[in-house]
């Protein structure tokens, strides 16, 4: 196909860069009503996507990240040629864009198409800001990675058309680390070997107070937040027997590690590792411009190490494109989110900002497949979860960052701290409060 040509023309030319956010404003004509409850246009199959017919005159406005929109531009001008419809890009942070249309989509001068992790999702569906992804929910479901399916669902209605995946791997040192360890037994072999904290060198390094990052050690050997799925707030498995081996793991792991919670943050450990007195460090993509500056070719990222015998399971974020509720032109902005959200899309996104693609074919790709750094965080992917989207996610933190804080620094029996954390965060969704 001729929009095929044409982007893997545009992925071949492309060049790495790592994605941060900006924000801006945007104007659009008056909607009062959800498009939902507007005369819009049927769905209608035509030709091999199935697609939508366009409104009669549509014109689209997509809210996009500063740096996200070098991938924007080019997607909305491919999108453009094809279906003649006109699409302004207008710069919102991907974190911003749930609060800025809670006002703007009933004033009707929201964005057509926004995009933004799906940890803001439960907000947006519960306030009825976004439209579910109907007509193009089973190539969807089909072409992405079940996690991916999963975050970009809630309340068993798909909402979202997954783009990019996000999680945390293994950075390591391949001049002081030949071969990437399978184990956290062998991380602690390793370490024995290169810790010197009189030197402030360390075998490996995370931020040890930090959930997010110790989510491994909860979830790899079978404890939980929220039931299935991450729905389900009267399940809490934070405290289970699975929970407790991982806990005991990471309990383990002061020994080559002899450093309180409070002293690693991330700048600490970027100064650390790109010196070369860290070997291994926890971490995201954001960091990856940074190191691979740093190390070159000497920098290398694999999956977690596995706990407790288990394959290490993170969290994940997924952003996707998401319809407005209020939207003049409803299947327009679902032909957008679609076209701008496939294999082809993807790869073009991962070329231009460095993303990890959620659709399985992109994955599988070579561009992907031969790229050891982006591959290194897809599998990791493969194995994580989608952090819980629902409101009493916000009541996790503040109970079970005391919680590791308190075995790191302070030696409390890993049993005591999860079985107070667990109460802890109990009392709080029963309250109401967020901490």
């Amino acid at each position: 196909m001729e929009f095929k040509k044409k982007l893997l023309a545009l992925v071949a030319v492309s060049s790495l860069s790592v994605s941060m956010a900006a924000c801006s404003g945007t104007n659009k004509p008056e909607a009062e009503t959800p498009a939902a409850n507007n005369n819009a246009q049927s769905p209608v199959a035509a030709g091999e996507t199935g697609a939508l017919t366009p409104e009669a005159g549509a014109k689209l406005v997509i809210w996009e990240s500063k740096d996200e929109r070098v991938f924007t531009d080019e997607i909305a001008k491919l999108f453009t040629e094809k279906y003649n419809i006109p699409v302004q890009i207008d710069e919102i942070a991907p974190t911003d864009q749930v609060t800025r249309l809670t006002n703007d989509g009933p004033a009707g001068v929201g964005a057509d198409v926004v995009v933004f992790p799906h940890d803001h999702l439960g907000r947006a569906a519960s306030a009825q800001l976004i439209l579910p992804n109907d007509s193009f929910a089973e190539e969807t479901k089909k072409n992405n990675t079940d996690n991916a399916i999963q975050a970009v669902t809630f309340n068993n209605t798909l909402y979202g058309f997954p783009r990019a995946a996000e999680t945390y791997a293994l950075y390591y040192n391949k001049e002081l680390v030949k071969e990437a360890p399978k184990s956290f037994e062998d991380v602690v072999a390793f370490s024995k070997t290169f810790t010197n904290k009189d030197k402030n060198q360390f075998g490996i390094m995370w931020e040890t107070g930090n959930t997010y990052f110790n989510y491994p050690f909860i979830a790899s050997t079978g404890g939980y937040l929220f039931g299935k799925n991450g729905t389900d707030k009267t399940d809490i498995g934070l405290n289970n027997e699975g929970a407790l081996t991982g806990m005991k793991v990471y309990a383990s792991l002061r020994e080559i590690l002899p450093v309180k919670s409070g002293d690693i943050n991330p700048d600490i450990k970027r100064g650390l590792f790109t010196a070369g007195d860290v070997a291994m460090d926890i971490n995201g993509p954001w960091e990856l411009a940074g190191y691979k500056k740093a190390l070159g070719d000497k920098l290398g990222i694999a999956p977690i190490p596995t706990i407790g015998g288990k394959p290490a399971v993170s969290f994940s974020g997924v952003k996707a494109w998401y319809v407005n509720s209020f939207s003049k032109y409803p299947n327009a902005a679902k032909l957008f989110s679609q076209f701008a959200s496939g294999k082809e899309a993807q790869l073009l996104l991962h070329k231009k900002v460095g993303a990890i693609p959620t659709n399985k074919e992109a994955q599988e790709d070579p561009q992907i497949k031969n790229d050891p750094i982006i591959s290194g965080f897809v599998a990791q992917f493969k194995n994580s979860q989608p952090m819980p989207s629902i409101p009493e996610m916000d009541s996790v933190w503040n109970p079970l960052d005391s919680a590791l804080t308190e075995v790191w620094n302070n030696g409390k029996d890993p049993k005591e701290a999860l079985d107070t954390a667990a109460t802890r965060l109990k009392e709080l969704i029963n309250s109401g409060k967020k901490q």
